[in-house]
């Protein structure tokens, strides 16, 4: 929800307004989206504080407006994918296929109504739709976006331009009743990763001539014919893939056995780093100061897991943060003030609430990503 996501990417740019006139518009003042991932706790500059005055009035009251002062956007469709980008974020809505901006607010101010600045027709039935957008390395100049949808007959990874319809990049990714899932992010300016999900056949992930339940690259993807190359195998259910704040990447995915967070490294080498027998759901994910934090649907809550800065290695048990507070998570990515923001599912398969579904900004625990609620 790259993790994903996934791209996670940090532009610390101001957003204009992008609807104009029914046609989608992308800030083209977004710089590349590799630049230092934000951190959640570790080491490091501080990160910036949410603007909050203790002078202002408590924040109003109404339809869509929630109290709690970390919920970015409210009564929105079940999230999949996010994106920081500047102060806010861009934000898939599964089933509807849309892409809405969100924006952070003060304490005297409600949220604000997510402005679409685009949407694709997708079949959002059993866990299909937009699973994942990431923005182009050169988002600045050709305000370009890449999504992980599901159509009628395949899930593929379509391009997005200003006002112009999607153009297929890689199609042909098996469909299922289940596995639907998938998740992009870059490891390079011109090197796509793809995560693809299982489509709800285990054997599709082992086999060598499917495109189902793989970690594919794709190089310089344009519109038009494009060959990926078969980076592992053996996905079940896509969580996310996230690079983790070097030249690796983490990916989580759900199998019937357990779900996992595995890392890859530089070489290539997919290696398991964790495994939950209790199945909590893995979903985004987004790298944090000392780990990586994972979005949790059955789990309810953000896994901040920590990780060796060296091997990677995950020794100790993950630490819930912000548990049965909002419900069920899905997307996941790291923000400019360090916060981790994430989507709400609970419309989809979970007991919504009056707000749901949201976009939620996850403070640092104290003491960094190993520290209490």
């Amino acid at each position: 929800m790259s993790s994903g996501i996934a791209g996670r990417v940090a532009v610390g740019v101001a957003l204009s307004t992008v609807l104009l006139a029914g046609c989608a518009r992308f800030d083209e003042s977004a710089s590349s989206p590799f630049t230092t991932e934000p951190q959640l706790g570790g080491s490091g500059a501080e990160p910036k504080k949410p603007q909050e005055d203790p002078s202002q009035p408590p924040r109003p009251t109404g339809p869509c407006i929630d109290p709690d002062p970390n919920v970015i956007a409210t009564c929105m469709e079940s999230g999949a994918g996010l994106i920081a980008v500047g102060e806010g974020a861009f934000v898939a809505e599964r089933k509807t296929g849309r892409i809405l901006q969100v924006k952070p607010v003060d304490a005297s101010t409600p949220q604000e109504t997510p402005v679409e600045i685009a949407s694709v027709p997708v079949d959002g039935s059993a866990d299909g739709g937009i699973s994942d957008i990431v923005l182009s390395p050169t988002f600045g100049e050709d305000g370009l976006m890449y999504a992980y949808i599901t159509t009628g007959s395949d899930n593929r990874i379509v391009r997005l331009s200003k006002g112009g319809a999607a153009k297929p990049i890689l199609t042909g990714i098996p469909k299922g009743a289940t596995g639907n899932r998938g998740a992009l992010e870059w490891s390079t300016p011109t090197q796509l990763m793809i995560l693809t999900g299982d489509a709800g056949n285990p054997r599709a992930a082992a086999d060598p001539g499917s495109l189902g339940g793989k970690l594919l690259r794709l190089e310089s993807p344009s519109a038009g014919a494009n060959t990926p190359q078969v980076v592992a195998s053996g996905i079940g259910s896509v969580g996310d893939i996230c690079r983790d704040g070097k030249e690796g990447m983490w990916v989580t995915d759900r199998t019937a056995a357990e779900d996992r967070l595995q890392h890859l490294s530089p070489d290539g080498t997919l290696s398991v780093s964790w495994t939950w027998p209790d199945r909590p759901g893995v979903g985004g994910c987004t790298a944090t100061g000392d780990g990586v934090g994972i979005a949790l649907s059955e789990g309810k809550a953000l896994a901040a897991v920590a990780a060796d800065p060296n091997t990677f290695a995950v020794t100790t048990a993950p630490t819930l943060i912000a548990q049965d507070k909002y419900g069920k998570l899905l997307g996941a990515t790291a923000s400019a003030d360090g916060s981790i923001w994430v989507t709400t599912t609970n419309k989809t398969d979970g007991e919504p609430g009056e707000f749901d579904d949201r976009v939620v900004r996850i403070p640092p625990p104290q003491g960094g990503a190993g520290g209490p609620d």
